[in-house]
């Protein structure tokens, strides 16, 4: 009996590990850009750029939001190459879609505001 109920126990633990739910966010090719961010001598940032703009345009398709960081990453992208307009208004969006960032992100643009 205390076999059987092991059994039952292990089986049932097992079961509630397996999750078929999809993510709530559309990540894509996010984690590719960021490995390419960090090794920077293989891809361009503008090729970077490129990569996180292709996974909003996806996310969007798909109806889904993006990831936790993404726009953050894009803003600072833009910031590197010169277009802090656009690197302000990823930021923003940043803020508004996760506003536990608020911090972080305005300690972000006041350092792109002061160098």
């Amino acid at each position: 009996m205390k076999k059987l109920l092991s059994l039952v126990v292990v089986c049932a633990a097992l079961a509630g590990c397996n999750s078929t739910k999809e993510p709530i966010y559309y990540y894509g090719d996010y984690s590719t850009a960021v490995y390419a961010y960090l090794k920077a001598d293989e891809v361009s940032a503008e090729e970077q750029i490129s990569m996180l703009e292709q996974v909003i345009s996806e996310a969007a398709g798909k109806n889904k939001p993006v990831a936790p960081g993404l726009h953050a990453h894009l803003g600072m992208l833009y910031f590197e190459t010169g277009n802090p307009s656009l690197g302000t208004t990823h930021f923003e969006t940043e803020k508004t879609l996760f506003p536990e960032s608020v911090q972080y992100i305005d300690f972000l643009l006041n350092s792109a505001k002061g160098a």
